[in-house]
């Protein structure tokens, strides 16, 4: 299992999604299998599955069989990756020519800077991206970014310098504004950086928490702050606290932005105000009959219309997101468990949702729930007709 998780993550490298790579991975050891038996293997959810061999077979890495069951078998290795390995060979001798290169510029700009580099110097629109450039590839720890669309643009600029910082075991974290949650800017970024959101208006780059770089998204010019301890620890410390309560976003990396943001929207909601809505609702009406489907369907989310199935992916998703827990569905007992590692009643509402999904759809849930103290909490819901 590790190894094929490590073939996973070095395909996406190739430029394949996880779900991508993992269905790859999947068929090159099992063989020619139908599309059940593959969402089954590789642990993908039913709804992601013909989609994701579709991508594949444009990509040409499967075949996919006309009849039905579908049956799909995976394109010899040697054949799929031979050009694109040779292309990787030659990409990585360039980009080591280049770094070579662009560090005898870095410490050359330095010396010369003298004095002047423990202040500030302004940039010019025309100098940013250079400047930005020579400063990625000087980096020793760790690169903290705040940036919006204009600022991400700009990073990607800059994608084989960051590519080579990654390659270093540099650290790259980047928060963006909500607004960019399923966009294809985010996918286009080197695989192994790390990306929370958070709702931000500035864009700001923090190199080993001493050179800070600062940009102007309206007329392109920028600040650069360089050796400046004070400053540099200053910032770190914003970029730690608004880290430590933004959103994870890997659950949404393979949805398209449609999708990923109703996500975004209803984790919001639940966090922000469901809870509060249950127990107000608990406390006036004396009932413990809400209708969670209504109270978020008034907050703009229609989940009436999902499968059984698209809502517990959903749920999962949402979980994943803010980092507390993930839902799964065994069909074989009927019974669906909400895990959160917060004991705080943080998996309720949830379990609210799904209850009157259930009755609104005729069955009869059934709702067990597991405090583990430190742990977090559990919640099983059976599903009967």
């Amino acid at each position: 299992m590790g190894s094929e998780n490590s073939l996973t993550v070095s395909l996406e490298e190739f430029g394949l999604s996880k779900y991508e790579a993992r269905a790859y991975v999947t068929l090159v050891s099992k063989g020619t299998i139908s599309a059940s038996e593959l969402a089954f293997y590789s642990e993908l959810p039913r709804t992601k599955v013909y989609p994701t061999l579709l991508k594949l077979e444009k990509k040409k890495l499967v075949i996919l069989s006309k009849s039905k069951p579908i049956m799909c078998t995976s394109i010899s290795p040697e054949d799929a990756f031979d050009e694109i390995v040779q292309e990787q060979i030659n990409k990585v001798n360039a980009m080591n020519t280049l770094v070579s290169k662009l560090k005898k510029v870095s410490d050359e700009s330095k010396k010369s800077r003298g004095a002047e580099e423990k202040r500030y110097f302004a940039l010019d629109a025309n100098t940013v991206l250079s400047q930005l450039k020579l400063m990625i590839s000087a980096t020793k720890s760790s690169i903290e970014v705040i940036a919006d669309e204009w600022g991400l643009i700009l990073l990607l600029e800059c994608k084989e310098q960051l590519l080579s910082c990654l390659r270093r075991n540099v650290e790259v974290r980047i928060i963006i504004p909500s607004s960019l949650i399923g966009s294809e800017l985010i996918k286009q970024l080197p695989d192994g950086i790390k990306i929370r959101v958070s709702e931000i208006i500035q864009n700001c780059i923090l190199f080993d928490q001493i050179e800070l770089l600062l940009l102007d998204n309206e007329n392109g010019k920028g600040v650069c702050f360089s050796s400046s301890e004070i400053l540099g620890t200053n910032q770190s410390e914003l970029f730690q606290n608004i880290w430590r309560h933004a959103l994870k976003i890997d659950s949404l990396v393979d949805l398209n932005k449609a999708e990923a943001q109703e996500i975004y929207n209803l984790t919001k909601v639940i966090n922000e105000n469901a809870l509060g809505h249950v127990l107000n609702i608990t406390f006036l009406s004396k009932t413990s009959d809400i209708d969670m489907l209504k109270f978020v369907e008034k907050c703009g989310i229609n989940l009436s219309t999902k499968s059984l199935d698209e809502l517990i992916d959903i749920i999962d998703s949402s979980l994943q997101l803010d980092g507390h827990g993930k839902a799964s569905f065994n069909k074989r007992s009927n019974n669906i468990t909400i895990e959160s590692r917060l004991n705080s009643g943080h998996s309720l509402s949830w379990a609210a949702i799904l209850a009157s999904y259930l009755q609104k759809n005729g069955y009869k849930p059934r709702i067990a729930y597991q405090n583990y103290s430190h742990k977090g909490e559990k919640i099983h819901i059976k599903v009967s007709p």
